[in-house]
């Protein structure tokens, strides 16, 4: 196998390396300020009066969603991720999350349509107010970060979905953690859920 040489990293490694951490803070920061608190807040309710809870997400959005349901799980919600094994059909009432940050992503279009369609809620975490996703949705949380597919670093300077992602994630742990203080839920009783099979 052919030697291929590697490139050499020669920067003042502590100094451009927490510029770039101090970017990557800063463009959160700037992100949540922007967010619509009160209908994080809806949701939140939604979430609490729900029976049952679905989330659904591809690629990196699909890592938050499965760590906000973790979340959930925490707070005792009954909550499943779409395409598992063991997520039960759903059924009217329930309360489907869905994250994409084009609001239009084919995969997560159809099972937002489709739980529609059964009479479930829909709640839609998206960049685009004019997305597909957007327009069905119940509850929107409308973030505005760079979509996966623009690379014009007018929102962000880093690649691709990564402010979406970061900042997707940032604000459903606030939500977790607002949540679990208004129910009054220890840090003793979310621990008790936790998995025990580890």
């Amino acid at each position: 196998m052919a030697n291929v040489s590697q490139p050499v990293i020669t920067t003042d490694i502590n100094t451009d390396f927490s510029k770039i951490v101090e970017l990557v803070l800063i463009e959160n920061k700037q992100v949540l300020e922007k967010i619509n608190y009160s209908s994080v807040i809806q949701l939140g309710q939604a979430i609490m009066n729900a029976q049952r809870i679905f989330v659904a997400g591809e690629g990196r959005s699909g890592l938050v969603t499965r760590m906000f349901a973790m979340r959930l799980m925490h707070l005792g919600r009954q909550v499943y991720v779409v395409g598992e094994t063991i997520t039960p059909a759903i059924q009217q009432g329930d309360l489907l999350i869905d994250f994409s940050g084009s609001g239009s992503t084919e995969h997560v279009l159809e099972i937002a349509c489709k739980a529609k369609e059964i009479g479930a809620y829909i709640a839609s975490v998206t960049t685009q107010i004019d997305s597909p996703l957007a327009k069905i949705a119940d509850f929107l949380i409308h973030i505005e970060a760079a979509a996966k597919q623009d690379h014009s670093h007018q929102h962000s300077q880093q690649f691709s979905g990564s402010l979406f992602e970061q900042s997707s994630l940032l604000i459903f742990d606030a939500l977790f953690h607002f949540l679990s203080h208004t129910i009054n839920k220890s840090s003793e009783t979310l621990w008790a859920l936790h998995a025990n099979l580890e």
